[in-house]
């Protein structure tokens, strides 16, 4: 009965951002449990890579190249996925963006519009066509990356967490408004993690003496570490849970580091 509780045998999942990093690790976890991964993320040949190694690991897996901040770009991806698989039962919104890192005063509005577009209007079109796919199969589960930074802003990263503040409150919504469709949604808040997307911090020494001092853990994450939240929030082992954040930061929040 355990095993099964994360068993997602005959399940579509769809993750985004899923090239390297946590999205990676993520399709690679759902693949393993059972699932049907379409992984997107912007460039085809490096999803195709990994689509190519899940398979050979005994998994399924598809790829199919999607901007994250463009509208028709997500409109193709999800009627790609519902006439090759005629169904989506997960959606993974991981792909971002974090164009800017200094003083919020100092921001661009170009990277104000850009960091919107992906991280807010790309993650609300993705969840609005996957939840009502989703809906014609039954229901299903959503999960958006959020950040710790949703919660708490990083310092010189404030139109990033911004958008991540406003994730929190997206998925809120969705969960409110979609149960009636058994479409749960819930979103994870990784905190510090060793991937290319973060190496702005965690390539910059002198900021890691500061922030790796203040997670009780002593260190940053592993994609693979995120991954496993992920995977308990789309699975059965979480059918009454919706509306919630799941933090995985080693302490840093709830420990009251910054």
């Amino acid at each position: 009965m355990a095993t099964q509780l994360f068993d997602l045998t005959g399940k579509v999942a769809l993750i985004t951002g899923a090239s390297r990093g946590i999205g990676e690790a993520t399709a690679r976890l759902l693949a393993e449990q059972g699932a049907h991964v379409v992984i997107s993320s912007r460039k085809q040949e490096d999803l195709d890579v990994v689509a190519a190694s899940i398979i050979a690991n005994g998994g399924k897996a598809t790829a199919i190249a999607a901007h994250q901040g463009e509208s028709a770009a997500l409109k193709a991806l999800i009627g790609e996925i519902e006439a090759g698989l005629g169904r989506l039962d997960i959606l993974v919104n991981n792909a971002a963006t974090n164009p800017y890192f200094g003083h919020i005063s100092d921001t661009d509005m170009s990277m104000v519009d850009k960091t919107m577009q992906v991280n807010i209007k790309g993650y609300f079109e993705l969840a609005a066509l996957a939840s009502k796919l989703m809906k014609k199969g039954g229901g299903g589960a959503i999960v958006n990356i959020a950040s710790i930074n949703g919660v708490k802003p990083g310092m010189y990263q404030g139109i990033y967490s911004i958008t991540k503040a406003a994730v929190i409150n997206m998925t809120q919504a969705f969960a409110k408004e979609c149960a009636i469709w058994n479409v749960r949604c819930n979103a994870v808040l990784p905190g510090l993690t060793e991937t290319k997307f973060a190496s702005a911090l965690t390539k910059n020494e002198s900021l890691m003496k500061s922030v790796l001092p203040q997670i009780p853990l002593g260190r940053a994450a592993q994609p693979n570490e995120i991954a496993p939240a992920i995977l308990f929030l789309v699975s059965p082992a979480s059918s009454y849970v919706t509306g919630t954040t799941l933090t995985v930061d080693g302490g840093l929040i709830g420990c009251g580091g910054l």
